[in-house]
């Protein structure tokens, strides 16, 4: 069965308003829970270890390691930003590191 509203005493203005408050509101929650994800950023491996605070002798054997992944591009290696955080944050969850 169908349900039926009936509308007394409001104007098309303001049900069209109340409806779009309405929409507003839904897309706003939605905002909170969807928020574009950043592109992926390569870093050097100097910024890498910066942004580590760790030696580049260190970050070579992290890779030899597998504890890091990198990328090559000719004689040039690179490291994915949000490789890198998430190694760290999943770091306290592994005993191999």
């Amino acid at each position: 069965m169908d349900s039926i509203t009936q509308l007394h005493r409001t104007t098309p203005e303001k049900l069209t308003e109340n409806i779009l408050d309405g929409v507003r509101a839904q897309i706003n929650e939605l905002k909170k829970d969807f928020q574009p994800k950043e592109p992926d950023e390569f870093l050097t491996r100097k910024a890498t270890s910066e942004l580590l605070k760790i030696s580049l002798v260190c970050l070579h054997d992290w890779c030899n390691k597998g504890i890091l992944k990198p990328y090559k591009v000719g004689n040039r290696t690179y490291f994915l930003r949000n490789e890198i955080i998430k190694t760290v944050l999943e770091s306290n969850l592994r005993k191999d590191i």
